[in-house]
């Protein structure tokens, strides 16, 4: 185990779990895990999982604040003077935890496509190992949005006795056909990219525009048409009709924008294979449906979602939460006013942040 003081009240570090033995049977090498780690030692720990582009850095620094540095922190709604927080970056990502751009011990390259598939519950599976080597014996609470929400669920079902609390937000119980279809599609963005190569690229020259793309299929689903509408109002920054390769409207630019920012900073191999883990998220494979699964969850349940939200509606999430409930187990549901959709998780905190610090405590 390796850690580094990055910030007075944050810290980073990797905790390696050995050998790992996949859903499927196929064993990965000397996993890594890669997290960040703040609040007292002795402070019961609330564990947060990320989303799909996300990484461990939740808090982050002063000079690069994280993704949910608005809600962690002291005196903030996840207050790290009375919790401690650690977050995980996910088994198959690519900010330091083991996944398709990390080195294959067995050939002294990157696995790149050889990296075998893992699912949500392998994912689960392999941060309960690493918090056990870090001493964690129990958690207050697991929250999560999108592919954290996933996550959020599987705790709840693998490791009732180990979860006190969970939180999930901005998920289904499965993946749904149209969710899988927008997935569909940005694999085959990637794929199509000239670079990509079979999954064999080079750092040198990655899938970058494949990627850009896949992202800019993820941005439209992540708003809503009202969110998207009130933002650009077809604004445009020249005329159109000349090339048609141009950007007139100030929405295309934007979604540009934010498929070259990706890009930049995220493995195509770890995009490619984390949407083929959300494909395989159902709590009820194997478990004799969703129902069924959910019997295995002891904890209370304290469900987030969010309004205009494509990808994951309210709905299915409040069936689980009812169904919970009437099984005799704690259960609340939030539906968040936003128009932000399912990227309202990442921001208004003001809506709903509150609501989540009374979870935390069993108000």
């Amino acid at each position: 185990m390796t850690e580094t003081k990055v910030e007075a009240e944050v810290q980073y570090g990797t905790i390696g779990i050995g050998p790992f033995t996949l859903e499927s049977g196929s064993v990965i090498d000397d996993v890594v895990i890669a997290y960040e780690r703040t609040g007292p030692r002795n402070a019961p720990v609330v564990f947060v999982c990320h989303a799909l582009t996300g990484n461990q850095f939740a808090v982050g620094t002063d000079h690069e604040p994280g993704w949910w540095s608005g809600l962690i922190g002291p005196g903030k709604t996840i207050d790290t003077d009375e919790w401690q927080v650690i977050t995980m970056n996910v088994l198959g990502g690519c900010n330091g935890s083991t996944g398709p751009a990390s080195i294959d011990p067995n050939t002294g390259q990157p696995y790149r496509a050889n990296f075998p598939f893992v699912t949500v519950r392998d994912i689960v599976c392999a941060h309960f190992q690493a918090l056990k080597l870090l001493g964690v014996e129990r958690l207050r609470a697991v929250i999560g949005a999108s592919l954290g929400g996933m996550q959020v669920l599987e705790w709840g079902i693998q490791y009732p006795r180990f979860v006190e609390r969970i939180i999930p937000m901005a998920v289904t119980p499965y993946l749904s056909d149209y969710a899988v279809a927008y997935n569909a599609m940005a694999r085959l963005a990637i794929q199509q990219d000239p670079n990509w190569k079979d999954g064999f690229y080079s750092e040198e020259q990655p899938p970058a525009s494949g990627i850009g793309l896949a992202r800019m299929i993820g941005m439209v689903t992540y708003r809503t048409p009202a969110m998207f509408n009130g933002r650009f109002k077809r604004e445009r920054f020249q005329e159109w009709g000349q090339d048609h390769r141009e950007l007139a409207f100030d929405v295309e630019s934007y979604l540009v924008y934010q498929g070259e920012k990706l890009s930049r900073r995220f493995d195509a191999n770890s995009y490619l294979y984390l949407l083929k883990a959300m494909d395989s998220h159902d709590i009820g494979r194997g478990r004799g449906g969703w129902q069924q699964a959910l019997q295995l969850c002891r904890a209370p349940l304290f469900a987030f979602s969010f309004q205009g939200d494509l990808l994951y509606p309210p709905d299915p999430l409040k069936q689980l939460a009812d169904w919970h409930r009437n099984a005799g187990k704690e259960a609340h549901f939030f539906e968040v006013e936003t128009k932000f959709g399912h990227d309202g998780f990442l921001v208004e905190f003001e809506r709903w942040a509150w609501k989540l610090k009374g979870c935390l405590h069993g108000d």
